[in-house]
Formats: structure tokens, sequence, C-alpha cells
């Protein structure tokens, strides 16, 4: 009756709705069926079973979440049982919410609700996390596992129907609302579901469980874990390829990992046949059992740190110990070598002398180009050593390449086009930085992997200028002229709340308003717009990423929009500039004089987006794309 094409559904694409309220059609079967079950035709469309005992009524995924849910006028018009079999996508913080509907549909019409949720990846960018469920009368019965990585669970409670009866006798306004009620057409069959006597006192009555949710970053934990196994095993490949650079997204991607391990070791000890033979696939060996989740990552992780002159001793080690700690298979590699080959082919070429940082006098065109060489290379390294690493050890297959761009940055265009955020698959896209260290820092105490602990109070950094005396001074946050949990809420109000830089701006002017002026929320505003716009283009070859977050930019199927903007936004920023003045004037006068707020405007020329390649509909100057437009850095 509803489809559903909001997020990442489009479910008109393959259905139509029933638009036919309360109406049954005869359906004529093929023969071939015809043929087995010695009917000729069915009925079809808007109707309810009725058995002996009781009626049972159905809903589909979407018409739980509709505000025209079928549950209410079957329920009105004697309906008890209530179906649904649904397809809902993991989100992250979203079965809270699912649950929620679930009690309050049977608590408000009084009844019985079968929830059933898909499990599996799918082949998608997205996960059926299950978590199917009973429901009577407002509370939850029976609870389905979710983030599990066995294929069927089947969830059942013994219930009583009088138990209905009663609850919708004692809600008065019910009783006379259902007086009022149309009348849904009836299958009748001649079987009853409950017991051929009245009264078994053998059977126990239920008793209200109380409903597991799970905190985001168990779910980010799990759901990705399961997702990556599913993918693994279905996609026939040998193990992943990781390049762990030592920072929060590539060791967060390495943890997921670890996860799935330890959801597969817990599988196989609960004697889960098929999770153990498609272990013994992967690895390549019939006899193979997995002794402990960190035996098991050793044979299908490979890590490999990917160093150059710009990176850290600090992020070099904790690379090697997080691998360490999880089992992972690492190798730390120099690719100085590479980058110095394709600087020579340049200059050969071109004629022209070798590019210079901007920290040793070099202009930002050449800054960004000697950073995106290093981030490309290590993309086709990886793909090479994905392709030949079990080669070289005699084995058979090939590993998946793993990504590890995050949302946030995603959203801002804050990584190198063809860089290791191209991949096969990535476990993080759908996750933003501020869940991500929330993650490390639940996994670090739940497993007691202490290296993390060190990685969360580094600033994080791609490691792509000079260094100055050892240590790191380029920054990810510097670079991009933005805080992470800023980002985090430019994203929400663009994507959920549908905001544009105008609203956006008369959104944070308020909530920002002990942090900043409003000129600087509006040069803040402007800045992202401006850097997002640039960089749009890159969500048409961004690699197929977990969904979990409901601000994703992904282009594929959850975040449509065009990927070449007017990068100078004309029309917003001239109605926000002509706002600025009419608001501070106002906050002189209702601001206590010494408590404005002096946060500064976080803006820099050099930003990590690279290729200098400002995809506008108005070209800029050279000399004004980098400090107008922000080069784009890829």
């Amino acid at each position: 009756m509803s489809n559903c094409d909001d997020g990442n559904y489009r479910e008109t694409r393959w259905f139509m709705p029933w638009c036919k309220r309360r109406q049954l059609e005869d359906f004529y079967l093929p023969r071939m069926i015809s043929d087995v079950t010695k009917q000729t035709k069915v009925p079809f469309g808007d109707g309810v079973i009725a058995t002996l005992d009781t009626c049972i009524g159905a809903e589909t995924c979407e018409e739980l979440w509709t505000a025209e849910s079928s549950h209410v006028p079957q329920g009105l018009d004697g309906v008890e049982i209530f179906t649904n079999a649904s397809g809902s996508y993991h989100e992250l913080r979203k079965l809270r919410t699912a649950y929620t509907l679930i009690e309050g549909a049977s608590m408000k019409s009084g009844g019985i609700y079968l929830y059933a949720n898909m499990r599996g990846c799918d082949g998608e960018r997205v996960f059926y996390s299950g978590g199917a469920c009973i429901a009577i009368n407002g509370e939850i019965v029976a609870q389905g596992h979710t983030f599990e990585i066995n294929e069927v669970e089947v969830v059942t409670s013994v219930l009583d129907l009088e138990d209905v009866r009663m609850y919708r006798n004692r809600i008065r306004s019910r009783s006379a609302s259902a007086t009022r009620a149309s009348v849904y057409p009836r299958i009748n069959v001649e079987f009853a579901l409950g017991p051929s006597h009245v009264h078994d006192v053998t059977l126990p009555s239920y008793e209200p469980v109380e409903p597991k949710f799970f905190t985001p970053e168990e779910e980010i934990s799990l759901g990705p874990a399961c997702w990556l196994w599913d993918y693994l095993r279905r996609s026939r490949q040998n193990g992943f390829f990781l390049p762990l650079s030592g920072g929060i997204d590539s060791s967060s991607v390495a943890c997921i990992v670890h996860s799935m391990c330890r959801q597969v070791c817990k599988a196989v000890e609960r004697g889960d046949q098929q999770t153990l033979l498609d272990a013994q696939h992967i690895v390549g060996d019939n006899d193979y059992v997995p002794a402990n989740p960190e035996e098991f990552c050793g044979r299908i992780l490979h890590t490999f740190y990917m160093g150059t002159e710009n990176s850290s001793e600090e992020t070099k080690a904790r690379a090697q110990t997080l691998a360490d700690q999880i089992g992972a298979t690492h190798r730390s590699i120099v690719i100085d070598v590479a980058v110095d080959a394709v600087l020579k082919i340049f200059t050969s070429v071109s004629g022209f002398a070798r590019p210079r940082y901007k920290a040793h006098g070099g202009e930002i065109r050449e800054n960004l180009a000697l950073q995106n060489i290093q981030a490309r290379l290590r993309m086709v390294l990886a793909y090479l050593f994905a392709q030949l690493v079990l080669w070289a050890q005699g084995k058979p297959g090939g590993l998946l390449v793993l990504g590890t761009a995050n949302v946030d940055e995603s959203l801002r265009g804050y990584f190198t086009k063809y860089d290791c955020s191209s991949a096969d698959i990535n476990p993080i896209g759908g996750i933003s930085k501020t869940d991500l260290k929330k993650f490390l820092r639940y996994y670090s105490q739940k497993y007691k992997i202490d290296v993390l602990d060190g990685l969360l109070e580094a600033p994080p950094t791609a490691e792509l200028e000079p260094l100055e005396q050892g240590k790191v001074t380029q920054t990810d946050e510097a670079d991009m002229g933005m805080s992470y949990k800023e980002l985090s809420d430019y994203g929400r109000l663009r994507k959920i709340a549908g905001y544009g830089p105008y609203s956006m701006f008369c959104k944070l002017v308020h909530a920002w308003s002990g942090m900043f002026r409003p000129t600087q929320v509006a040069e803040k505003v402007k800045h992202f717009f401006r850097t997002y716009s640039i960089n749009r283009h890159k969500m048409t070859t961004l690699t197929p990423a977990y969904h979990a977050e409901r601000y994703s930019p992904d282009d594929n199927r959850f975040d449509h929009r065009q990927f070449l903007y007017n990068t100078s936004w004309t029309w917003q920023f001239q109605a926000i500039d002509a706002r600025v003045p009419e608001l501070e004037e106002r906050r002189k006068h209702t601001v206590p004089e010494g408590t404005q707020p002096t946060g500064s405007v976080c803006m820099t020329v050099q930003d990590k987006q690279k290729d200098n390649k400002v995809h506008s509909s108005e070209a800029a100057p050279i000399g004004e794309s980098a400090v107008l437009h922000c080069p784009n850095k890829g």
C-alpha cells in the first residue's frame, strides 16, 4: 500500500503500490502453479485472513513508518495479529526508533505485532541488521539478535489472544472508534492458530523483555564487521589489504576487521557449519578451524605502512603496534623511490625544475601536486600488493582493498581523488570522525588495545608535507579550515534538514552564538559551501561504502545532486552578508560587555583537497582560486 523512496530506497522503480483500499480481486494462477496447488485463482489485494479463532492482517516494511499505517484501520476492524515482513537497513541509532513504532502500534490499537527483518549485506552499500521481535499491547515479549552473521533466526513466543481482547475492551474510546470502522474483506480459512481446547493451562503466559539496544560505538563495532564478512565470503576473495597509516581512520578499519574475526570465531564456536566452511574457503584450507580472532586475523588481514620522508616515527610505530595487538600480518615499506621516479618523469618531459613544497619556497600548486603524488602512489601500490601478496606466498587468490575515508571528509572533499580512499569497499565511509573516535575509545577499553589511547591523543594529520625536526606540523582541521564537530553540524543541516547556505547561517548564528560572532559564522558557512561545491565531483567516484549516517553524501543512491555547482553562491552569500550587520548591531545591545566570543575563523590557503582544479561554472583567476575557492586536492 505504501512504497518507500527516501534514503537508499527506490521501491517505485520496481513496484507500484496497491491503490484499491479494502478491495480484493481474483488473480488467475499460472498453470505451472495450478498443477501443483489444484487452484485456478487466488484473492489478491487489501484484505485480511480470518481463521477460526482470530484475524490476521499484514503490513509491509514502509507501512509501519508511514502516517497511514494499515494496522490502525485493521485493528479497529478486529484484526488481532499484525505481521510485518521488513527490509530495514541499518543506520546508527535507528533500531530504537523502529522498536518505538512497533510498541506504539500494538499499544495504540492493541494486538500482537510480528516484525521480521532482513539480515546481511545483500550485495549493496547497506546492511540489514535483523532484529526481529514480537510485541503485544505495547510491550516487547521476544527479540531476535541484531548484527549476527548466521543467515536465519527464528523468534517465537506463546501469547494469549484473550489478553488482546481484554486490553482493547479497557480502552473505551477505541471501542467507540471501532463501531465506525470500515470493513476489510476477509479471506476465511478452516483452521485455528490456537489449541483446540479453550483453556490450556500448560502453556506459559508471556513476560515482557527489556529490548537490547546498542550504543553507536557498539553498532560501529558490529554492523560494518558483519557487512565485511558477508561481502568477503560472497565475493570469494581470500582476505583484505589495508594501507595502515597509524591514524584514526585506517586504525578504525583495522579494528572493524578484528571485530569481524571475533564474530566469525563466535559463530564457529556455536557450531555454525556454514561460517566454518566459508572461513575454510577463504584461507584455502579444508581442515582449518579458527583458533582465536587474532590468529584468524593474521590469515586474512594484510596491513602495510607506506611511509615517505614526510612520515613520522610515531605513526609508523602505532601502525606496527596496532597490527601486532589485533594479529594482522604487517609490513612497513618506504615509497620515496617511487615518488622520486614520478617526479623525474615530470621534470624530464616538462623541462621544469623539480616542484617544491610550500615550506621550501614552492607555490600552492606545487605543494598540492607533491602531496597528490604520495597519496596516489599508495593507491597504486595497494592494488599491486593486493593482487600479488598471496601469490608471493604461494597461496591462491587475491585480496580486497579496504578504503579509509570517513563521511565528514567525503562531504568536505578532504581527500585525494584516486588515493587510498579509492578501494574495493569502505567500511567507514558512512561514519563521522566524531563517532569513529568514540568507537576507538570503546574498542580500546573493551579489548585492551592500548595503542589506541595514544592514537586518540594525536591530532589527525595526512603527513604529506615536510616534517619540522622530525615532528608533524600539518593537521587535518587546519587544512580543512573547520573542525570535525563543525563538519558534522554542516552535514546534518545540509542533508537531513535540507538547508542551503542562507538557512544554515540563520540556524548556526544562534546555535553557535556562544562561540562565534555573526561575522565569523557567516565566513564559516560560506567557506564550507565553497569547498563542498568545489569537491562535489569526487562523490561520483566514491568507493562503495557501508551506509551508517543520515547525512552521507554518497552520490550513488543516497544523496542524488549535481556535481557541478556555481561555487560563488552569489545570491545566497549576498543574502548572508546583508543580514550580518543587523545581527552584529543587535548583538552589541544584547550581549554583556566582556562576554563577546573570541573564536577565530579557521581558514587556510593550503587546503587538503588536491589538484587545484576548481569545478565551477564561473572560472576564477589563478591568484584568487587559492583563497576564494580553496584549491581542490583531487
